[in-house]
């Protein structure tokens, strides 16, 4: 089980963006994440699409590469959806 989105990311999120998006939301997106994804540029720009469109974020062609970028490099954990959802909320 995935663990639980910070608080903090939740309310970042609704303050940027004015959307409300809960735990489960987030839950539902992660699900479909695997360790493969975060390195597979196409899966993680359809990621990145799908959190942009939740928390309703516009996501630029240089933002979108800027963050595939960072993922990588950092090689983050494909179960935390909280380091994604603050590299877009930045």
């Amino acid at each position: 089980m995935a663990k639980p989105i910070g608080k903090d990311v939740l309310g970042v999120v609704k303050k940027k963006t004015g959307k409300t998006i809960t735990e489960k939301d987030i839950n539902k997106l992660a699900s479909g994440v695997k360790p493969s994804t975060m390195q597979s540029e196409a899966e993680l720009k359809q990621l990145i699409k799908r959190v942009g469109a939740m928390a309703g974020v516009p996501v630029s062609d240089s933002l979108m590469k800027e963050i595939v970028t960072a993922v990588k490099k950092s090689g983050m954990n494909p179960n935390s959806m909280e380091q994604l959802m603050k590299m877009m909320m930045k």
